[in-house]
């Protein structure tokens, strides 16, 4: 019998098989996909020759956090490229925002389009980063309330303007933008961003979301060499040596619960098709039981209860608060294009070293820009003019594609999961396709003259692919409401549920979604002082 079995390979998943592993628990990942590493996957069967991102590419959070360093990952071949301007926003004027690690520089790009605009970004950076810091020691622990408000209370600002300091807290991102920067580039380059979270920039409580600009310059954006997967990888080799297994192409169909306690998987022998939910079990007999003291569910938490633990009939009131859950109507979707050349952004010079091509372009002009486009999706339709997010990794990695070649990958918001007017994703994706296209020309003129291969995911795709419910990168909405202790619900926030030995990890619990990790790192160490 092993000591416990992990349902799902995410990042978060075998974060916390490996701290489990190296503890010398006995581990085994079971992973649906023929493809290990859920939404931190990257593939050289799509294009020949060339290394494609399915989910994530850039990697932020997962640097706020101890991970890397605990469990050692360089030494399994884990390797960061530092991208630094971690962030550009081109102005259809020709300047440029560039966003460095460094804050002083940053503020001298800023002053370049909006003098009173720089002092004023020193100045929310230095009032943010309190409380930026306190949510994210939050973040780095299990989720309990009097510990939230303790390290608010202690690190966060609020010992003197308690109360204008949470009146702000529960505002939007978009009022607070409005309330501290005067040029409406400024606040679009902050506010798209912020935007990448999900909420809207006008929902209540989402402020926050915008308030961690200072934390982005401590870590900037790594990019892994090689690949997002190469995460995965480095993490699937500790396991392996630490005596563990990673199974892909093993999907679970159920796990087992015996007098009220986890004792079990059962694993079929090839991967599902479809829907996570509505996929019917195999026949019984392909099926293998895997006995285990412990299980741990790194899936989407709609996939554990409402289809792993379809059969436990004292789960009923657990899979209500489940189904009441706002996984929303999905998110954006992403063009992972090969291409002749780099956008050629009209910002550019050939003395900027490649600048503008390091780390995330953000194309998104200023507001009411993202107001419409956030308006289509509230109607059912894709963004008219969708706000794009350019990366081009190959700038930085050379490796990932042919001489010659190199990559774009453009995410783009808002886009629904269900369209409205009857329509269907398998009609409009290659108009959608080109809209997007279309938005990365309207700053970089040479594209989609320079794109060779194009390949489209759309929100269907991101969950057929990877599980992710409506194609919500994040399981789950990102706002106030379900963060912290209300994540997934109260009543299984702590990774913990009431069937004894069996947990929970990944971007349905807390702290959400993003290459973050700190859900793995959390839930390990649950399971490890229980």
């Amino acid at each position: 019998m092993i000591d416990v079995a992990v349902v799902g390979s995410g990042h978060n998943a075998l974060i916390a098989a490996a701290y489990l592993a190296r503890a010398g628990k006995r581990v085994e990942v079971f992973e649906r996909s023929a493809h290990l590493g859920g939404a931190v996957q990257t593939r050289d069967d799509i294009f020949p020759g060339c290394r494609i991102d399915t989910g994530s590419s850039a990697h932020i959070l997962i640097h706020l956090t101890p991970i890397l360093a605990e469990l050692g990952l360089d030494r399994y071949g884990l390797e960061y490229i530092d991208c630094d301007p971690w962030a550009v926003y081109p102005l259809e004027d020709g300047r440029v925002i560039r966003f460095w690690k460094d804050i002083g520089r940053t503020c001298d790009s800023i002053a370049a389009v909006s003098p009173p605009d720089a002092a004023a970004y020193r100045r929310f950076c230095d009032e943010w980063r309190p409380l930026s810091e306190a949510v994210l020691d939050t973040f780095l622990a299990p989720p309990k309330a009097g510990r939230m408000a303790w390290t608010m209370m202690r690190k966060g600002g609020f010992r003197s303007g308690g109360m204008e300091r949470l009146r702000t807290i529960l505002g939007s991102y978009r009022a607070l933008l409005d309330a501290s920067f005067t040029h409406p580039a400024v606040r679009a380059a902050i506010e798209w961003m912020a935007a990448q979270s999900g909420p809207p920039p006008t929902e209540i409580g989402s402020a926050p979301l915008a308030g961690w600009q200072p934390l982005y310059h401590r870590v900037g954006v790594q990019r892994a060499r090689g690949g997002s997967g190469a995460l995965t990888r480095a993490l699937v080799t500790l396991i392996e040596e630490h005596g563990g297994a990673v199974h892909a192409g093993r999907p679970v169909d159920r796990i087992v619960v015996e007098g009220g306690r986890a004792t079990g998987i059962e694993v079929g022998a090839a991967p599902h098709p479809g829907h996570p939910l509505g996929e019917p079990p195999p026949p019984p007999g392909k099926r293998e039981l895997v006995p285990a003291r412990r299980v741990l569910a790194g899936c989407h938490v709609s996939t554990t209860f409402g289809q792993l633990l379809r059969d436990v009939g004292e789960l009923s009131d657990t899979r209500k608060q489940v189904s009441d859950a706002r996984v929303g109507n999905g998110f954006g979707m992403i063009l992972r294009c090969v291409t002749s050349e780099l956008p050629a952004y009209a910002t550019a010079s050939e003395g900027d070293g490649g600048e503008m091509h390091r780390g995330l372009q953000l194309l998104c002009p200023p507001a009411p820009y993202i107001d419409r486009a956030y308006g289509d999706f509230l109607k059912g339709e894709p963004a008219g003019d969708p706000a794009v997010v350019g990366m081009t990794w190959s700038a930085v990695d050379p490796a990932l594609v042919p001489e010659g070649k190199h990559l774009l990958f453009a995410w783009a918001q808002y886009h629904p999961y269900a369209l409205a007017g009857g329509q269907t994703w398998e009609e409009i994706r290659e108009r959608e396709a080109d809209r997007i296209l279309a938005a990365v020309g309207r700053f970089a003129p040479n594209v989609p003259g320079c794109v060779e291969q194009v390949h489209i995911q759309t929100p269907p795709d991101l969950e057929r692919e990877h599980g992710l419910f409506r194609g919500n990168v994040m399981h789950l909405e990102m706002g106030l409401d379900q963060m912290f202790f209300f994540r997934p619900h109260p009543a299984i926030s702590g990774y913990v549920t009431p069937i004894k030995d069996l947990f929970l990890t990944g971007a349905s619990t807390h702290p959400g979604g993003g290459v973050f990790g700190a859900s793995g790192r959390s839930a390990a160490k649950v399971m490890l002082s229980g």
